[in-house]
């Protein structure tokens, strides 16, 4: 298990890549779209001078580590020779299962696929594939190279032999695991969606500002981020699908709040957008509370 390949440079692929590079993996990051390629490995290499001045690594590491990242905008290319692929593209079913198709018909035998979805059935996501017991889901954390957990979440085919090979994974990664019944929404995935939507409807209703309400929660419960200023950094489209599949699979009290859907709407989609709960300088760092409105 040598090369691993990262479907979609967002956010999550970026970070993902990060990990890999960093656990001394040949890394391929591949995106339709050059340019969004070309800012996450700046990103990255952001995050591994980051890495330096918290004294995680050492330069020869960070810059052995980029060098093991190449980037490829042609989805062939960058899967044939895969030992490893993981996907981390739009919560859109759909989409995943599309994917995993023609990774099938791309990748060798021994190939195991892997999807990075939050909410989702890894079965339903593998059924396309002539090898679901090689597919799984490999849940990682946004900020990737911060969060230390992965979860571990069988399809119904899914062999003992792949999940002890990503576990393996993972830990080389530097990452802890935790094994998952498939269930939707797993489990931090349930309590955050829960969290962040009541956070919204806090905002919505005028119990607090956007910047209490995340104080209150860090500082009150000890959470590490405040759940708006965590809805803005996993992106609130992404959100609010989230809620959207929970709603549908596993009722009423994941219905997505009424404010997140009208931010969505319009277009005020987080940090990536520059404008979400709250707003964004160039640089990316926040700087002003969004309004209930």
């Amino acid at each position: 298990m040598q090369k691993i390949t990262v479907i979609g440079s967002g956010v999550m692929g970026q970070g993902i890549a990060y990990a890999a590079a960093v656990g001394g993996f040949q890394v391929t990051l591949h995106d339709v779209k050059q340019d969004a390629m070309e800012r996450a490995l700046k990103s990255i290499a952001h995050d591994l001078q980051k890495g330096i001045e918290k004294g995680k690594l050492i330069q020869e590491e960070a810059d052995a580590a980029l060098k093991r990242i190449r980037l490829s905008d042609n989805l062939a290319a960058a899967a044939m020779d895969a030992d490893l692929v993981i996907e981390a593209v739009l919560e859109l079913m759909d989409l995943k299962i599309d994917l995993f198709r023609q990774l099938d018909e791309i990748c060798p035998p021994h190939t195991i696929l892997a999807t990075n979805t939050s909410t989702m059935s890894p079965t339903e996501i593998a059924a396309g594939t002539r090898r679901a017991d090689r597919c799984v889901a490999m849940h990682f954390f946004n900020p990737v190279p911060k969060m230390k957990l992965v979860e571990i979440i069988r399809g119904m085919d899914t062999s003992d032999e792949t999940v002890r090979i990503v576990r393996t994974v993972a830990e080389r990664m530097g990452k802890e695991t935790v094994e998952v019944n498939e269930f939707p929404g797993f489990v931090p995935g349930r309590i955050s969606a829960l969290v962040g939507n009541e956070a919204m409807y806090m905002l919505m209703e005028g119990v607090a500002t956007a910047e209490d309400i995340d104080k209150a929660i860090k500082l009150g419960l000890g959470y590490p981020m405040g759940p708006l200023e965590l809805a803005d950094l996993v992106g609130l489209d992404s959100r609010l699908r989230n809620l959207e599949y929970l709603h549908k699979t596993l009722g009423e009290k994941y219905r997505p709040c009424p404010l997140l859907t009208k931010y969505v709407k319009a277009g005020r989609l987080g940090k990536k957008s520059g404008r979400g709960i709250f707003e964004y300088g160039e640089d990316g760092q926040k700087i002003q509370a969004g309004k209930a409105d």
